[in-house]
């Protein structure tokens, strides 16, 4: 009985990962239009939430990170607010957006945040 107990106070003790959600996961526009990605952080724990930009075969680059309590996000080297920007729908859902879409922009695109319960950055 007390070894179930134990157990069982063990379980309740464990808080589970973070996971995020990206939507949409695969985004076809022409040039000139604008791209709207969604990323759902599931909870909020007072993390930035940063977007990147990976072209095949190359790094990553950081684009920009925001938080909803902010009015504008801060902008990695290279990008700006005359293309780029974020927004939140709420404390948890989160918005990228291309402005005037250029051939340049096709790469994939991942937001990340911090998750307390894992001690590292997660992203999608």
């Amino acid at each position: 009985m007390l070894r179930t107990f134990c157990t069982l106070i063990a379980l309740a003790c464990v808080d589970a990962a973070k996971v995020l959600t990206q939507t949409p996961s695969v985004h076809t526009v022409s040039p000139g239009e604008e791209v709207l990605l969604k990323c759902n952080i599931q909870r909020d724990e007072g993390y930035y939430v940063s977007w990147y930009k990976q072209v095949p075969g190359s790094t990553p680059q950081y684009i920009l990170k925001f938080y909803h309590d902010h009015s504008s996000p801060s902008f990695g080297t290279g990008f700006s607010s005359d293309r780029f920007n974020s927004k939140a729908s709420s404390n948890i859902d989160y918005q990228f957006i291309i402005k005037r879409a250029e051939a340049g922009d096709s790469a994939v695109y991942y937001c990340s945040t911090w998750d307390d319960s894992a001690k590292e950055n997660v992203s999608q």
